[in-house]
């Protein structure tokens, strides 16, 4: 549920900062004091249209911010979060959305910054508001079918159906790439089997490029190479009478030492440094030897080098930056070449998969289409039943489903139809808001006023599988009077049993179930007009809905009281 709303510098609400309660909030005020503004916030918080108009003037950046309490409960919520690692594994969700006077706006989902769809989709799961424009959605045909599987708790069923559709998708997509003309695909696997052979002929290893370049530097500097080892092996192990090797010094060396450790045995130790010495010496010279011996000028070797490293670097153009790469795309090539080699056989598979899952679907949405006709009977009892609380008792209320024949629809019986995702129905909601009149769609009949309590009937029809934990209605009280006023409030007071329920309205009737009553006023401040919010309770409360009944007079008070007390809220 919505717990806290902070407004800052937003049309003009100049700073505002509320705590809700769970259960029903009611919003009263004079036309214009900002009720509705506040439901604008809520909208714009919840990912709605920005624009730059909603700055207060003056300032350069309007901010909102909601603090939403989870339950386990909220299960669609909880699982969008974590599906999209956005949740913070609290009880606590934060919203914000910053509107910039010159610039683009910003949203956050538990302080980080994600796109204005994904936070609108996730207020959605979120919050329902029915204002004097949004409660209209009702009009939209397609929320329908949703709402009748929501009633019937047919939701699993039609998602059985949707898993069914998106498989059967993938098998006609890839029917489709199959099914390329004889020539283009001829063309593809020329070129596939011209790229796996090129691939496989090189004979590529993973490591060889260095490898070679480290030969093909040796051969191209063999006799420089050659001349340098030789000069070395003959400081370390050649030398004369006039030139002695390191090893000829070395050995001088150890024979003077040899002497002095006879007469002096503390120089042992230095005799021993002195033959380890002469014998790394040794060795290295017998590598420099076997180094300088192991080289040769090969100008054949070197070409064939050359020549390798060409086609490396050729193959690396055309498939890759490294042998790693070339050698992956080869084997996606050489996969896909499996593939269409295959097609003929694979085709016939994927026509068989694509019958059975016809088949499938058929049965499926057959049973779905069912289990909706006797849905669309109880919902359409229901509705009328609270239609005519609502002082709407000659109001007729139907579901409309049909079918539409298709030759390639899914198989129901010996009938073929269309479908898709949520199965074989059109479903429409159709109303006849008089008697004598025929039942015609509900975006062709229903007032203003209707359709507020049109959406109020159906909500509380819907309530108890309805898993949205926010419901807002803006001025539902639109086209209604006091009488069935009452009546409307008890109604939204029977929807605050299973959700958070908010609700702007003018009148006291309705006003009067609130758990938690806040006012709207308008006030100038030096220059500047403000909103502010007042949460009313005892005598505040009795004489805010006496000024709504337009009698602030002892006998209107007294009638706020009455309400109240009808209501069963102590003033």
């Amino acid at each position: 549920m919505l717990s806290e709303l902070h407004v800052s510098h937003f049309a003009i609400i100049d700073d505002l900062h509320l705590v809700f309660h769970a259960g029903f909030n009611v919003f009263t005020g004079e036309t214009g004091a900002g009720k509705s503004i506040i439901i604008d916030a809520i909208e714009l918080l919840l990912g709605g249209k920005s624009s730059q108009e909603m700055v207060r003037a003056g300032e350069t950046l309007a901010r909102v911010e909601g603090i939403f309490l989870l339950k386990t409960t909220d299960a669609p919520v909880l699982e969008w979060l974590r599906a999209h690692e956005l949740d913070d594994d609290g009880d606590q969700l934060i919203l914000a959305r910053e509107v910039r006077r010159h610039g683009r706006s910003v949203a956050r989902i538990n302080g980080r910054a994600v796109a204005q769809g994904l936070l609108a989709e996730l207020g959605r799961l979120l919050v329902d508001i029915h204002g004097q424009g949004q409660h209209l959605s009702l009009l939209n045909k397609r929320t329908h079918s949703r709402l009748l599987d929501q009633f019937a708790n047919l939701q699993a069923q039609q998602q059985d159906v949707a898993q069914l559709v998106r498989q059967l998708r993938a098998v006609q997509a890839e029917l489709t790439h199959l099914r390329q003309s004889a020539r283009e695909l001829a063309r593809r696997l020329d070129l596939l089997r011209y790229q796996v052979q090129e691939i496989d002929d090189a004979a590529l290893e993973v490591g060889e490029l260095a490898l070679l370049e480290n030969e093909r530097r040796r051969l191209a500097n063999a006799e420089a190479l050659m001349h340098e080892a030789a000069a070395l092996e003959a400081l370390l192990s050649e030398g004369d009478a006039a030139s002695p090797s390191a090893l000829d010094v070395l050995g001088a060396g150890m024979a003077h030492l040899q002497k002095l450790a006879r007469l002096d045995t503390d120089l042992a130790p230095l005799l021993d440094q002195a033959t380890t010495l002469f014998d790394g010496v040794s060795d290295l010279a017998r590598a420099v030897s076997d180094y300088g011996a192991g080289l040769e000028h090969d100008p054949q070797r070197l070409t064939e080098i050359e020549e390798r490293l060409a086609l490396i670097s050729q193959l690396q153009r055309k498939y890759g930056d490294t042998i790693a790469e070339v050698l992956a795309f080869g084997e996606r090539a050489r996969d896909e070449l499996a593939l269409l080699e295959d097609s003929e056989t694979r085709t016939e598979d994927l026509e068989a998969q694509e019958e059975a899952l016809l088949q499938e679907i058929g049965q499926r949405a057959g049973a779905l289409s069912r289990a909706r006709s006797r849905a669309a009977r109880a919902l359409a009892e229901a509705v009328e039943q609270e239609l005519a609380a609502l002082r709407m008792a000659g109001t007729r209320f139907a579901v409309d489903i049909s079918q539409k024949p298709d030759e390639s629809g899914c198989y129901v019986g010996e009938e073929r139809y269309a479908f898709d995702a949520t199965g074989i129905d059109k479903i429409e909601f159709l109303v006849s808001a008089n008697p004598g009149e025929p039942l015609r769609p509900l975006a062709k009949v229903a007032s203003g006023g209707e359709t507020a309590r049109l959406m109020l009937a159906l909500k509380n029809v819907l309530s108890q599988a309805d898993a949205t934990p926010t419901l807002i209605f803006d001025e539902i009280d639109q086209g209604i009077g006091g009488r069935v006023g009452a009546i409307v409030g008890e109604k939204l007071l029977n929807l605050a049993a299973n959700h958070q329920v908010l609700c702007v309205t003018h009148l006291p009737q309705i006003a009067a179930f609130g758990h938690q009553h806040l006012q709207v006023s308008k006030h100038v401040a030096g220059d500047r007009t403000i909103s502010r919010i007042t949460v009313l309770t005892g005598e505040a409360r009795v004489q805010e809905l006496a000024a709504m009944l337009g009698a602030e007079s002892e006998s209107g008070r007294q009638s706020a009281r009455e309400l109240l007390a009808a209501a069963g809220v102590q003033p």
